[in-house]
């Protein structure tokens, strides 16, 4: 699956919902966000419009390496509808 090319960092910040992060706060620019499914995990999101393709593989990478699964099905359980 291909990562979303116009994604603001709000729109990621609420597709991590589906797996349990919230907002932890908001300094700036950039947004905080911690889940404790599969232990605590804590992530920086810029809020950026649209978030450059870099940091979104950098995020989605730190992402799918704590739920232990691979991008693509990261990907689909973020974005697939």
């Amino acid at each position: 699956m291909r990562l979303p090319r116009d994604l603001t960092g709000q729109e990621l910040a609420k597709a991590l919902t589906k797996l349990g992060y919230v907002t932890d706060r908001q300094t700036g620019s950039h947004l905080r966000l911690t889940t404790q499914e599969n232990g605590e995990h804590h992530i920086t999101v810029p809020n950026h419009s649209p978030i450059k393709l870099g940091t979104l593989s950098a995020i989605l990478r730190e992402i799918a390496e704590h739920f232990n699964i691979d991008r693509d099905e990261l990907l689909s359980r973020l974005f697939s509808k």
